[in-house]
Parts: structure tokens; sequence; C-alpha cells
């Protein structure tokens, strides 16, 4: 992975007068609504998909749809890094940003038009698997250019800030997923929503895809990228550097996906909960998680970043078991269990907050995109691509309904070392 990173060719910087920081912020993170169809309604209508496209699980089981086709797009996420990663180190941020937004976009509204295996047979589900590997390299490279913007951009003193708007969108966009997939499970009978209700959500990602890329493509280029080649004469991407990164991360990776994307199906097949029922609780739950995400970032630029990833890493540890446990136990009110995927969201915002602005501060700007980026996408391949498969077929092998508590609180307990080598003082210093 060692490499030099020489610019060839620059994209032209588009000159905006009154485009101050927080402008071009706005811009860099406006391709994050596509969240909504990629990685929000996917997991949410997991149960939905398997249906019409892998009509062997059943109504109800989502296990080969996780298997074939979601696990498999996070692994083509380092690809997506790689390979958009470079386009935005060497060619330009804006470019890489650009094309990332377009392929997602046209990835998520395809699925809205697949036919069904009812209609295609086996054609259905390979086509949705070979569009979601593009939703998986659109999303791999996408994270890299973006945080690198946002840091870039950022005032001295506020990269934790500006970067947690990344982390922010995620969240806003599986939010955005939850809702309106429990919004069509309210007001569609569940007949229509099996039938053509759950295209509608895939559909919105065309308008909102369209947006954002009108918005990237008037992003101005970063002042680090602009500068002379020679005022950084670090280009060197150290493999080293990535899977510390990586290892950093594995907590936020694996505790978010299992808390705010897999509950869902989870709680269904685990604890019979109906489909309506979960969502509501997986909606309470992102909205904790949101909610944390930028206090946690400005936070993080006033105290450390490893205070708070360590506070945040700890706190999911501690608490995703006995939370679990009140969703598991009947006796408990419908209040308690509402309180508890509240708590249950708000650490991970505790790490998804500063972490953009931490692997940003791990890498030179002449492998930034590259660096950050396949850092992000290796730990979430492994831990958030593989929590579906894990989760489900551990829970049937053991007869456990708390796996995904266990889950959350093992993927941050191997994060903490990594954490702990982070200095106390390392949001102080320039980007190098």
């Amino acid at each position: 992975m060692a490499t030099t990173s020489r610019p060839l060719k620059r994209a032209p910087v588009v000159r905006i007068a009154d485009a101050g920081p927080r402008r071009r912020s706005n811009r860099a993170r406006s391709g994050r609504p596509c969240p909504l169809g990629r990685r929000g309604c996917q997991g949410y209508f997991a149960p939905v998909l398997a249906a019409a496209f892998f009509p062997a699980a059943g109504g109800g089981g989502s296990g080969p749809l996780v298997a074939t086709y979601a696990a498999l797009a996070f692994f083509f996420r380092p690809l997506g890094a790689l390979l958009l990663g470079r386009l935005g180190d060497r060619v330009g941020r804006r470019p890489a940003l650009v094309t990332a937004v377009t392929l997602m976009t046209l990835a998520t509204t395809a699925i809205g038009l697949l036919p069904t295996h009812a209609a295609a047979g086996v054609a259905a589900p390979v086509a949705l698997t070979a569009l979601r590997v593009l939703q998986g390299i659109s999303a791999g490279g996408e994270f890299g250019g973006a945080v690198s913007v946002l840091t870039e951009f950022a005032p001295p003193g506020r990269r934790g800030r500006y970067g947690s708007w990344q982390s922010c969108t995620v969240a806003l966009g599986l939010l955005a997923g939850a809702g309106t997939a429990a919004v069509l499970a309210v007001v569609l009978p569940e007949a229509a929503l099996y039938a053509w209700g759950w295209r509608v959500a895939f559909l919105l990602a065309l308008p909102l895809g369209l947006a954002a890329l009108v918005l990237r493509l008037r992003l101005p280029e970063t002042p680090e990228f602009r500068a002379d080649p020679g005022a950084c004469p670090d280009r060197r991407l150290r493999p080293r550097d990535v899977l510390l990164g990586a290892g950093r991360i594995v907590g936020w990776s694996g505790a978010g996906y299992a808390f705010l994307v897999v509950l869902p199906s989870h709680l269904q097949t685990a604890l019979g909960a109906s489909y309506r029922d979960a969502l509501l609780a997986t909606v309470r739950a992102n909205t904790a998680f949101a909610a944390a995400i930028v206090p946690a970032g400005v936070l993080s630029d006033r105290i450390g970043r490893r205070a708070v990833l360590l506070t945040g890493t700890v706190l999911v540890i501690v608490l995703a078991v006995p939370l679990f446990a009140v969703l598991r136990d009947p006796g408990q009110p419908a209040a308690a269990k509402g309180a508890a995927v509240l708590v249950a969201g708000a650490p991970v915002g505790l790490l998804a907050g500063p972490g953009p602005a931490m692997l940003a501060e791990m890498f030179p700007a002449r492998v930034r995109c590259t660096g950050l980026g396949t850092a992000y996408a290796l730990a979430n391949a492994l831990f958030a691509g593989c929590a579906g498969l894990v989760i489900t077929r551990t829970a049937e092998w053991t007869g456990r309904t708390d796996i995904p508590a266990l889950y959350a609180a093992g993927a941050c307990a191997l994060s903490l070392p990594a954490l702990c080598t982070l200095g106390r003082d390392d949001h102080r210093r320039p980007l190098r």
C-alpha cells in the first residue's frame, strides 16, 4: 500500500467570492442525503427486499440478503476508497466527490426500478447485488473526499466541529431512511408495501442526488490541494497508519451498524416485534445518535479527540448489555424501552463526532483522501458489513437474543488499544 502521490492534473478552481468556510462545508457535505437510499433504506427494508429478491428466505427472513449483497457491498468500499481517493489526491477533491455522488445516485435509483425475482427470476438478485457493489465503491470513495474538504476548510481550532458534520449528515440520512420506512409502513397496507411501496424510498435518491451534484459542482478546491506540492514533502501512504486509523474506528463502525441499522430486523426476528415497532425504535436510536454528533465534535476541539472517543467507547462497553436487557424484558413499560434505545444511540454519536477529524489529522494532504478513506472503509468492511450476518447467524446458533449488544461492546473493546495511542494534544496541531 505504500506509495508516493504526485498531482498529475489539477481540476480548475471555481472562484466564488462570497463562499466562506461555512458555505464550502455545506457544499462538501451536500451529497450525504444519498444514505437515505443506500445505508438506511437497505437495512430498514431488509425483510421487504428479502421477500422481493430472495424469496427462498421467506417473507421475513433477511439472512440471504445480508449474506449475498449487504456484506458484499461493504467489501468493495476499500476499492472505492483507493480509486476515488487517488482521484481526490491527484486531480482534486471536487472531481472525486462529484464522481461518488453520481455513482451513488444512479445505483440507488436503479434499485428502485429493478424487477423482482417473480418477474425476472435469478437476474433480479444478480442485478441487485451488482448495484450494491457500485454503491459500495461510491460510499468508500466519498468519505475521504468529503472529510478532507470539511477539515481542510475548517478554521483553526474547529476541525472537530466541521468534520462532525460529515457524520451528522450520515446520521440524518439514516434517520430519514428509518423515518421514510416507518411512514410507508404506517400509511400503506403490508401487501402494498411489499408489492411497490418500498420503491418510493429508493426513487427519492434521484432528486436528492441531483441537488447534491449541483452543489458539489460549485465546490472550490481546498487551500491544501491548491498549495505548491513542495509545501507538503510527505507524500507517503504508510500501511501502518491506515491500519491504526481503522483500529481506532472499529467501535464506531461495529456499534453504529449493530444499533442503528441491524436493530430493526433483529427486533423482528429475535424479539418478535412488529415491523412498525422495530422501525420506530430505530428512529429513536438514530435521533439520539444524530443529536450527539456535532456537540461531540465541538467538545473534541476543546478537550481533545482522545478524551471524547475513549468516553464514548467505554460507555458502549458498559451500557450495551444492560440496555438490551431492557428491550428483551416483556415486563418493561414502553417508556423504559424507548429510553433504552435513545441511550443506546447517544454514545455512538460520541464516536462519530470526533472520528472524521481524528482520521484527517493522521495523514498528510497529498494522501489524505486515500489514507483516511481506506482506513474508514476497512473498518466498515470488517465490522459493519459483517455485522448483520454475524449477528443473525450467531443468534441462530446460540439462541441468545442479546447478540447485537455483545457485538457492539466487543467492537468497542477491540478499538480501545488503538484509541489509547492518540495524543492528548493532537487536535491542536496543524494539518500536515
